[in-house]
């Protein structure tokens, strides 16, 4: 077996968490701390079950300040501000992942997926394989031999074979698949009229999106409903195509680590008790950072 390196999308379980429950506990200060005590149970579970050896958490900074922002300054443009009180969760989060050993990655021009995609490619540079801890789609691509993507909460785990299952696309051809839809999450234009199943069906005759835009006169004769005008479209939006899949593909060249040893799961902080204080944490959860800071001593 080749050593595992897990790499969370600490955002996605921070705003889970912080959309899935009112504010019903506070900190010392008394303010909001609901997102901050589910990340704490997510991300101690994750460890509990997982016991990884090498653990990053990325996070994402770079709300307007993306290299895709330079590309397409509309890039998530439909998403209104972050609150200041999840801002100000984040960072504690952020401090609470450092706490239980985990490397923790942001940057002001990186996302998440990035930072994710490039400490998974130092890793295997030295025969790691990947569990990415995330359900977002975009992380297909990411995915190669051995590798999986794993939604503990919704206890989810699946491959490329998987990703072929829900994408209808191997995992080489997921930027190239979302290119063609376009995200409206992260207000990707895509071509439109195209949706995940004529996605798939061009991606499966053609190979890639490059070879789709060069060949769209061929697309008119093949046998779905609305290929004529699925033609015409590609040929009239290829430039957006082109263009939505320079947002798509997640960077490998993002500053991070450069060696696997610096995502290896440390100890836990010795000093922990003061920001669990600090978070009003409750009995359970530090007799669970106790039983994994002792485990630790005894690895």
């Amino acid at each position: 077996m080749k050593p595992t390196i897990h790499l969370v999308d600490g955002s996605l379980y921070v705003c889970r968490a912080w959309f899935g429950q009112g504010p019903d506990v506070f900190d010392a200060e008394g303010a909001p701390a609901h997102a901050v005590h589910g990340f704490a149970r997510f991300l101690l579970e994750l460890i509990e079950r997982a016991r990884p050896t090498h653990l990053a958490v990325a996070f994402d900074e770079s709300l307007d300040s993306s290299f895709r922002n330079a590309i397409y300054p509309a890039y998530k443009a439909n998403r209104p501000p972050a609150p200041a009180d999840l801002l100000r969760q984040f960072g504690h989060c952020k401090a609470l992942a450092a706490a239980l050993g985990a490397s923790v990655l942001v940057d002001q021009k990186y996302e998440a997926d990035d930072l994710i995609g490039s400490a998974l490619a130092v890793a295997r540079t030295e025969g790691f394989r990947g569990v990415i801890v995330s359900a977002d789609k975009d992380f297909g691509q990411l995915i190669n031999e051995g590798d999986e993507q794993w939604d503990p909460p919704r206890n989810q785990r699946w491959d490329g074979h998987g990703i072929k299952q829900r994408l209808g696309v191997h995992p080489h051809q997921v930027a190239d698949y979302l290119a063609l839809t376009g995200d409206a999450v992260d207000n990707i234009p895509g071509i439109s009229g195209i949706g995940a199943k004529t996605a798939a069906i061009l991606l499966h005759h053609f190979g890639s999106l490059e070879a789709v835009l060069e060949r769209a006169d061929e697309v008119a004769f093949l046998r779905f409903r609305g290929a004529a005008s699925t033609a015409t479209r590609l040929r009239e939006q290829a430039a957006a195509a082109r263009m939505s899949r320079a947002l798509t593909g997640i960077a490998l060249d993002a500053p991070v680590p450069a060696q696997a040893a610096d995502y290896r799961r440390s100890a836990i902080d010795a000093q922990i008790d003061v920001l669990l204080d600090r978070l009003e944490f409750g009995p359970l959860t530090r007799s669970r950072v106790r039983a994994l800071a002792a485990s630790d001593m005894s690895a």
